[in-house]
């Protein structure tokens, strides 16, 4: 949810586009700058930081929400 709503509203990507299969990067046309500012707002928006390592892997929003889940599972 939040970060659908970042995609929509900081990014200015059309919510029907938005599919756990969506790639950022060619779905998405997220690009690295995007990527780091994605990061940072996940991380205010959920207090779990998400490393350049975590992102790395990163192709699809469901491998984001995957990664952010990972985070919050291992803080407890």
């Amino acid at each position: 949810h939040i970060f659908r709503e970042a995609l929509v509203n900081r990014f200015v990507i059309d919510a029907t586009l938005i599919r756990h299969e969506a790639d950022l990067y060619t779905d998405l046309d997220i690009d690295s700058i995007d990527a780091i500012d994605l990061m940072d707002h996940i991380k205010r928006e959920t207090g779990h930081k998400l490393l350049a390592e975590d992102f790395r892997n990163v192709r699809t929003v469901q491998d984001v929400v995957q990664a952010v889940w990972q985070k919050m599972q291992a803080a407890g």
